[in-house]
This record gives C-alpha cells, sequence and structure tokens, in this order.
C-alpha cells in the first residue's frame, strides 16, 4: 500500500463564529485503519471530515493527506440530466486509464526492456493498479450495485428519475468502485437496508487502504471499526479507543470514573491547601512566654518556629498555585435521559384497538391490540408504513376504512421524525414554560446552554429531543417513537433504550436501529411494503400484544 493511504492531522484548530468546534486535536490514520468517529451533535464529526478531506480549512494545525482520496459527498457532483451509467463509468474511468497505462508500458519495455525510467514507471502503475484492485473493478462494480441495492436499476435512467435514497446509494456506490486508498464517509449507512448496510460492513472490512467515518449506527460502528476517536470533552481533549462500539463503551465508562476521581480528589487537595495557609500552617502554639528566665532559649526557639511556620505556609501556596492552575475541569455533566417514558396505565386491557384499517398505498392492517403496558416494535423498509402505522395510532391520520379505538383516559403521545416548531425565534425554555411542562434541564434532553437559543438553530437532533422533553414532561399512558435513536448521540440513544425497561405505560417504536432490534424482547410486528399486516404480530401469543 502507498503513501497515499497515510493519513496525519497535526493540532487542529477550528471554530465557527464564538463556538470552538475543537482545538488542538491530532490524529494518525495509516493503512488498514478503519478509524471511526463518535460524539455528541456539534462535537464536530463533519467538519473533522471536510477538513481531513480539505474542503475546510483549520483556523490553525495542518492535514497531510495522500493524492488517491475520496469523499463521500451528500449529493452527487452530476446533473439530474445525467445517466446512471454516467456515474459508473465516471467511477471507472481511472480505472480503465490506468489499465491503458500499464498495456503502452509493457510495450515499452517488451522493446526496450533496459529503459530504467520505463521500469520505474511500470512500478508505480503496477502498484496502483494491485492497491485498486485494478483487474477485478468489473466484477467489483457489479457487486457493489447488487450488494446496496442497485442492481434492478436500468442504468440508461436519468438521476432525475430516482429517490434521494436511491441517488444517495449511487454516490456511495461509484466511491466504492473507484476505489481510492482512503476513504472518508460521513453517515455512510443513511438510506441502506440491513442487507445493504451489512454488504458495506463486509466490503469495508476488506479493504487494505484507510477509512474514517461517522456514524450513529452502532452495529455498523462494532463490525466495521479498528479504533474509535471521542470527540466528547474528556480529560485530555479528544480520546482514541482501540476496537469497535462494543470495546469503547467500556473504556468510556473507566475513563470517565478516572476523570471524575481526579476531579474530586483535587478539589478535596485544594481545600486542604487553602485550610492550611489560612489555618492549620500557623496553628502551633508559639505565643507562650518562657517559662524562665531563659529569654536567649526562647528567641531562639520562637525564631525556628517562624521559620518552620514560614516554609510550611510557602510550600503551601506554592502548590495551591500550581493545583489552581493546573486543575482539572469538572467532567461535564453527560446528557443523560432522567425522565419516566409514560405514566402509569389507569386500567387493564388494550388501549389502543385497530381492526381492518386501510390507508390505501400505506398499510392494511386486520388486528391490532396495543395493552396496558405494551413493548411492540415495528420494522420494515422504506415505504412499509411504519409512519403511517404511527399517525394512525396517534389520531394524526385518519384511515380510509376500519376502526380505531381509544381507551378513554388514555393519552397518545407521538414523536415524529420531523419536529417542527410554530416559531422558530422562541426557545427552548419559553416554549416549555407555555405549555406548563415543568423544568427542561431536570429532563437531560437539552444541555443547558441551549435552553436559551432559538429552536430554529437548533439541529434536527436538539429539536427531537425538545419534542421528547415536552411528551414526557407530562407523560402521556402510551408513547409512540418514529426513529427514536436517529440524530441523537449514541450515549443519548444508550439512555433512552434503557428508559424503555421502566415505562410502565404502553411504547410503541418504529425503528431501522439494529442495535436497537438486536436486543429488543418485546413484541415485533413486521410491516412489509405492499403487504396486509398479519392477524397477530410476530413474536406475540396472544391477540393483545
Amino acid at each position: 500500500m502507498s503513501s497515499s493511504a497515510f493519513l496525519r492531522a497535526d493540532d487542529l484548530a477550528f471554530a465557527y463564529r464564538d463556538r470552538v468546534v475543537f482545538d488542538g486535536l491530532s490524529l494518525v490514520a495509516g493503512a488498514g485503519t478503519r478509524l471511526g468517529l463518535v460524539g455528541e451533535n456539534g462535537t464536530g464529526k463533519s467538519t473533522l471530515l471536510r477538513l481531513l478531506a480539505g474542503l475546510e480549512c483549520p483556523q490553525a494545525g495542518q492535514v497531510r493527506r495522500g493524492t488517491d482520496l475520496g469523499f463521500l459527498n451528500q449529493e452527487l457532483p452530476f446533473p439530474f440530466t445525467a445517466r446512471v451509467a454516467d456515474v459508473l463509468e465516471d467511477a471507472l474511468a481511472e480505472i480503465r486509464g490506468a489499465a491503458r497505462r500499464l498495456d503502452r508500458l509493457t510495450e515499452r519495455l517488451a522493446d526496450r526492456p533496459e529503459d530504467a525510467r520505463a521500469l520505474e514507471e511500470y512500478g508505480q502503475a503496477l502498484e496502483w493498479a494491485q492497491a485498486h484492485d485494478l483487474w477485478d473493478a468489473d466484477r467489483r462494480a457489479k457487486l457493489v450495485r447488487i450488494g446496496l441495492g442497485l442492481g434492478d436499476i436500468d442504468t440508461g435512467r436519468t438521476l432525475d428519475t430516482l429517490s434521494g435514497g436511491q441517488r444517495s446509494r449511487l454516490g456511495l456506490a461509484a466511491l466504492l468502485i473507484r476505489q481510492p486508498e482512503t476513504l472518508l464517509l460521513d453517515e455512510p449507512t443513511n438510506h441502506l437496508d440491513d442487507e445493504a448496510a451489512e454488504f458495506l460492513e463486509r466490503h469495508l472490512a476488506a479493504l487494505p487502504g484507510t477509512v474514517v467515518l461517522a456514524s450513529h449506527d452502532r452495529v455498523f460502528l462494532d463490525a466495521v471499526c479498528t479504533d474509535l476517536l471521542d470527540l466528547d470533552p474528556a480529560l485530555g481533549g479528544p480520546t482514541r479507543y482501540g476496537g469497535g462500539y462494543s470495546d469503547y463503551l467500556a473504556y468510556k465508562r473507566a475513563e470517565r470514573a478516572r476523570w471524575a476521581q481526579r476531579f474530586t480528589e483535587e478539589q478535596a487537595e485544594l481545600r486542604e491547601l487553602r485550610h492550611a495557609v489560612a489555618v492549620t500552617a500557623r496553628d502551633i502554639n508559639h505565643n507562650r512566654g518562657p517559662r524562665d528566665n531563659a529569654k536567649m532559649a526562647y528567641d531562639f526557639k520562637t525564631g525556628r518556629v517562624q521559620r518552620q511556620i514560614s516554609r510550611r505556609v510557602r510550600n503551601a501556596r506554592q502548590r495551591l498555585a500550581e493545583l489552581e492552575r493546573d486543575q482539572v475541569r469538572k467532567p461535564p455533566a453527560p446528557l443523560r435521559f432522567a425522565g419516566t417514558l409514560t405514566a402509569r396505565p389507569r386500567a387493564e386491557g388494550p388501549a389502543l384497538s385497530l381492526r381492518e384499517v386501510h390507508v390505501p398505498g400505506r398499510i392494511h392492517i386486520g388486528r391490532l391490540d396495543i395493552g396496558s403496558s405494551t413493548r411492540l416494535l415495528v420494522t420494515g423498509g422504506n415505504g412499509a408504513g411504519k409512519s403511517s402505522l404511527l399517525a394512525v395510532l396517534a389520531g394524526r391520520l385518519e384511515p380510509a376504512a376500519g376502526t380505531v379505538h381509544r381507551r378513554p383516559g388514555s393519552r397518545v403521545g407521538l414523536l415524529e421524525q420531523d419536529v417542527v416548531f410554530a416559531d422558530p425565534a422562541r426557545t427552548p425554555r419559553q416554549i416549555v414554560a407555555a405549555a406548563g411542562a415543568g423544568v427542561l434541564a431536570d429532563l437531560g434532553l437539552l444541555a443547558p446552554r441551549d435552553l436559551d437559543r432559538p429552536v430554529g438553530v437548533l439541529s434536527t437532533g436538539q429539536r427531537r429531543r425538545l419534542g421528547l422533553a415536552l411528551l414526557i414532561a407530562d407523560p402521556p399512558q402510551v408513547l409512540l417513537l418514529d426513529e427514536p435513536t436517529n440524530h441523537i448521540s449514541l450515549g443519548l440513544a444508550e439512555e433512552l433504550t434503557a428508559a424503555l425497561d421502566t415505562a410502565p405505560g404502553a411504547v410503541v417504536i418504529a425503528s431501522h436501529d439494529r442495535w436497537l432490534r438486536r436486543g429488543w424482547s418485546g413484541a415485533h410486528l413486521a410491516l412489509a411494503e405492499g403487504e396486509v399486516a398479519g392477524q397477530r404480530p410476530p413474536n406475540t401469543t396472544s391477540e393483545q400484544v
């Protein structure tokens, strides 16, 4: 593998206006490294990727990168009139050119085997060809298209006839076909179903080059990464951990415990030193007069005591100054979900019941009962009707046929994928106060610095957390969550999932999250596009879930 697979950043600093994203960040990634970037929303994962790609310039520090680098663009750099075949051929163009160059150099060496320059060029071209798996490129292109769910798309179609998800997958496919020696990927599993995500995991794990990626997909991080760089605040700045996501969880807990312990110990020492400077160092009874008339002896002892006091005070002050200057800051409180997801049900039996509910083109539910303490996971591909089912359950979408029964007195709350607030100038604190929803900060869903910012400038994840906070400040008996782990940090996703165990009411979740689904122990309703949901959700033993 050539030096093009090497990536290094030294002492990077970057800020947006008055907000410092990071300062003094360094990393090294070589061939065979698959480095995952993790951290709270706003810690700079996407910014760091753009700096590494050369799309942004740091305010300080430098990035050293090879020339053979690929960055996953959110939109394809082609006009909508371009065909799928044009994108695929463009991905193969460099490989085709390298093959022609190898052929020319081979012919040149056959005529002049002593040509040292031609031999050197041939060696370089051969190394590049091997790194890019040149002789398997056409086969790779076919496998990548099929693996990412694009195998059935006519290559003659223009880009404007594709969905946003299809264009996103085509962009990823083009990058994998090209196979640069350094890959930079921002949320590469977006728009991928399970099979496509698993294909991408296998493909990236087999690459010989360097991969740096940001992802909220915990299963993906576990399967692909050799290292994780945590951009959340830490004792020594951004921290690098070896292994995948499961390893990271254990390391992260231990690291934060060490930070908290050191802070506690330093604060205790500071209190002791301040007391010593003010009181203890002088707490020597040297004011007694001489017990006899040995004035000379008394003066000598007094002087010795004063010197001892002076030395102790000086040492204590010196240590106090050092510790006050170099003390570790208090670990910032992580966003920790501290609320109760649902209220206690007021009665037993079904809280919601659906019979022969039909929404044309979306869902047809024969029979579904949601019990008082149901835990139901709704899964299915894009277009299978997951969001439509939740909207029907919440009363926000009227079916064309069928009946929906809601038990009187049972409140139903829905967290939608896109939370919109009527007045973007209002702050979370103002919105919560107007709703009479209590103290937002107590729920741990928004950082204190965000409570007085206009909701119009908050990220998608922050708006979703605010929407959830409004729901659970006065918890409903039935809570419906549409992709609840989208756009939130990995740590908060863990907290939210754990809170399901203590929610006394019913919770229905629609999710693509493979990590959440992997550990799910409740009922499961799988929806398939164009199919009628069964009379009874799978994994249940009664008509009431």
